[in-house]
């Protein structure tokens, strides 16, 4: 095959990003917004050694999952992925990833427990980072682009997150306000980053900007104020001068209302800052936590709960437990764990700012025995070394790890087997609805026959 080719292809299975899989002569070729079972002419826009690319060019025989995508912007935003099948066929593709991950790279032949969904797949997200372009268009980047798709109201967001972005539309064009140019940086709006409370009863707005200041700061906040209400409960400026992709700065400036928004989780009253991190669905959030407690089995026991962020897993856990240690890297998180701890009455709770791997390395000075290990890493997964430090110096008896991605958990639960810890269930949660994310919950018990 070569570029500008027209191909017939037949929908085999989707990837973990949601392209659909088909072959032509052993060649596989990805395709996007395919479903399996669909067959398609797509037209090869991209050629590599083992694999293409193709565009959908026309569906020839719709496969039985497909829709009629709700939104307008699913073709090209890059938000969603998975929004032109039923969503019963999405649980059960996310369903299969899990599997397929720990079957094929953790080498363990064990089925999942049936996915987890409370089926609400409208206005879940408690978050929004919304990039700002010319002339003050705000979106969301296009599939492998830094080309902005503009989005008044996202279905996975409340509608009042489209309010607040029409209101820095407005404030930008009144004042003239420059976004900011990664190429030359120069220009001032970088993102707008919303987070909200249960219910949008309180709502926090993050103006990322490449400076300190920005023009009539009060024009703005009056714009959010009168037209968000009451539910507007902090504006902030973040400072991010750095030229690269990450979105927010360490410095932020409070320019209206209280410090922070409070949210509940679990029966847990958490504070949430600007840089905190948080479940963006908090219901489903719940559900997976009631799991990672069930798992954990805290009564009586010492819990470390690694990477903790406001400690919200741990928290939840603590009435039951003996102690809770939490280790988070993010300083502003640690800061509210600590007062998340004070403020639901919770003193047998400890929290320590680190990395992860350091830190367990001075609670291992302490001669620290955790009965139960939590992890919660970032998509990348644990570093090897701190499996090791897990598994042979705190040898817990209990690991569980909750996953952002399948494939890197099936890695390091291989890795965690190799250390004597076997795998005994795990449960997969849809907390990304209509996108390809899917999260799991693990269980790993210290092997018997490791013991001396």
């Amino acid at each position: 095959m070569k570029k500008n080719d027209v191909v017939t292809l037949d929908i085999i299975d989707i990837t973990d990003t949601g392209s659909g899989i088909g072959r032509i002569d052993n060649t596989v070729v990805f395709v996007a917004q395919t479903a399996v079972g669909d067959r398609v002419s797509a037209i090869i826009i991209k050629v590599n050694k083992n694999y293409c690319i193709g565009k959908l060019k026309e569906i020839l025989v719709p496969s039985s999952d497909r829709i009629i995508p709700d939104c307008p912007c699913f073709s090209k935003c890059g938000g969603c992925t998975l929004r032109h099948i039923t969503y019963e066929s999405e649980l059960k593709l996310k369903q299969k990833r899990a599997e397929d991950c720990i079957r094929r790279i953790a080498k363990i032949d064990l089925s999942p427990n049936p996915i987890v969904s409370d089926k609400n797949i409208l206005r879940y997200r408690n978050k929004a980072q919304f990039p700002v372009g010319e002339n003050g268009t705000v979106g969301f980047y296009a599939p492998h682009s830094h080309r902005i798709t503009p989005q008044d109201d996202c279905l996975l967001q409340p509608e009042i997150f489209g309010i607040a972005a029409n209101s820095l539309k407005l404030w930008m064009s009144e004042n003239n306000v420059s976004n900011y140019d990664s190429e030359t940086g120069s220009g001032l709006v970088r993102h707008l980053y919303i987070r909200a409370s249960a219910d949008n009863k309180e709502i926090m707005v993050v103006l990322v900007i490449n400076g300190k200041e920005i023009p009539e700061k009060e024009r703005f906040v009056s714009l959010l104020k009168g037209n968000m209400g009451d539910s507007l409960t902090s504006v902030y400026l973040n400072v991010n001068t750095k030229n690269n992709n990450v979105i927010l700065g360490k410095e932020n400036i409070l320019i209206y209302g209280k410090e922070f928004i409070t949210d509940t989780i679990c029966g847990i009253k958490v504070r949430l800052s600007p840089n905190s991190f948080y479940q963006v669905n908090r219901n489903m959030a719940q559900l997976l936590y009631n799991k990672a407690k069930e798992y954990a089995n805290p009564s009586g026991k010492t819990v470390l709960d690694l990477y903790c962020g406001t400690g919200t897993i741990g928290l939840t856990m603590a009435k039951e437990a003996k102690s809770i240690i939490g280790v988070e890297i993010v300083e502003e998180a640690i800061k509210d764990a600590k007062i998340n701890a004070e403020s639901n009455g919770i003193n047998n709770a400890r929290f320590i700012c680190g990395d992860a791997l350091k830190a367990a390395n001075e609670l291992k000075a302490e001669n620290l025995k955790p009965d139960v290990i939590i992890l919660d890493p970032p998509r990348k997964g644990c570093d090897s070394e701190l499996i090791k430090t897990v598994a042979n110096d705190f040898c817990p008896e209990r690991v569980v790890y909750v996953s952002c991605d399948p494939s890197t958990l099936a890695r390091d639960i291989a890795v965690f087997e190799n250390e004597g810890y076997k795998l005994m269930e795990y449960t997969p949660f849809d907390l990304f609805a209509r996108t390809s994310h899917v999260e799991c919950v693990a269980l790993m018990e210290k092997n018997k026959q490791y013991v001396s």
